[in-house]
C-alpha cells in the first residue's frame, strides 16, 4: 500500500514539519535501502531476460524441489493444487490475445493480422518474460509454504487430481475451440513480410 501511495505521488518525497520544526519523511516513501534492493533486482531481471533456456531450468529445477518435497512429506497437496491452477491461469494468459476479438467491434486486435503492407505478429494477453517470472515466484512461495505445517491441511488428494486433470481438459478445450473459430495460433514462428502488389508471404528464420 505504501509502495503504491508512493507511485501515485511520482516518487517524491514529501517532508512535513513536526514538533520544534524538524522535518519528518513521508511514510509513503520508501527508504533508500528498499529501493537500492528494488533497483538491483531488476536490473538482474532485466539482464537475464536473453537467457531463455537458463531461466526456464531455474523453473524447471525449483519445481522439482517442489515436486520431491511433497513426495518427500506425504502432504500440502491443497498448496500443489493451488499451485498448479496458478500455473494453469498463467498459461491460459500467454496464450490469449491481448484484446479479446468476441469483445472487441474489431476482431484483428491483438491477432495476426496484415495491415498494408505491415504485418502484425501475435500480441499475448501476458509477455513472456512475465509468465516466467510470476510462475517462479508463485513455486518459491510454495516451496515456503511447505515448511509451515499450519499449511498442511489433511485431504484425499485423488479427488485434487481428478478436479485438476477435468480443469485443465475443459480449459485445454475452450481454448483451443476459441484459437479454431478465429483462426489463429499464438505463436509467431518467424517474420513475415508482404510485397505490397504480390501480397507474398516472406520468413525471415
Amino acid at each position: 500500500k505504501l509502495q503504491f501511495l508512493y507511485f501515485i505521488g511520482g516518487g517524491k518525497k514529501k517532508n512535513r514539519r513536526g514538533v520544534g520544526g524538524n522535518e519528518i519523511m513521508d511514510e509513503a516513501s520508501p527508504p533508500p535501502s528498499q529501493q537500492n534492493l528494488q533497483a538491483t533486482i531488476q536490473r538482474l531481471l532485466d539482464k537475464s531476460v536473453p537467457f531463455v533456456l537458463t531461466r526456464y531450468f531455474a523453473l524447471l529445477f525449483f519445481a522439482l524441489q517442489f515436486c520431491l518435497r511433497v513426495y518427500y512429506v506425504q502432504g500440502f497437496y491443497v498448496v500443489a493444487y493451488a499451485l498448479g491452477i496458478y500455473l494453469l491461469k498463467l498459461l491460459v494468459l500467454f496464450v490469449q490475445p491481448l484484446v479479446d476479438p468476441e469483445s472487441e467491434d474489431d476482431d484483428d486486435q491483438g491477432l495476426p493480422s496484415l495491415a498494408g503492407d505491415e504485418y502484425k505478429p501475435f500480441v499475448r494477453k501476458m509477455p513472456e518474460f512475465k509468465v516466467w517470472l510470476n510462475a517462479i515466484k508463485a513455486i518459491l512461495i510454495s516451496l515456503i509454504l511447505t515448511l509451515i505445517p499450519f499449511f498442511d491441511i489433511p485431504v484425499y488428494w485423488p479427488i485434487l487430481l481428478v478436479y485438476f486433470i477435468l480443469l485443465f481438459v475443459l480449459t485445454a478445450k475452450k481454448q483451443i475451440m476459441h484459437m479454431w473459430s478465429h483462426k489463429y495460433i499464438p505463436f509467431n514462428v518467424g517474420k513475415k513480410r508482404y510485397s505490397g502488389k504480390s501480397n507474398v508471404k516472406e520468413y525471415e528464420k
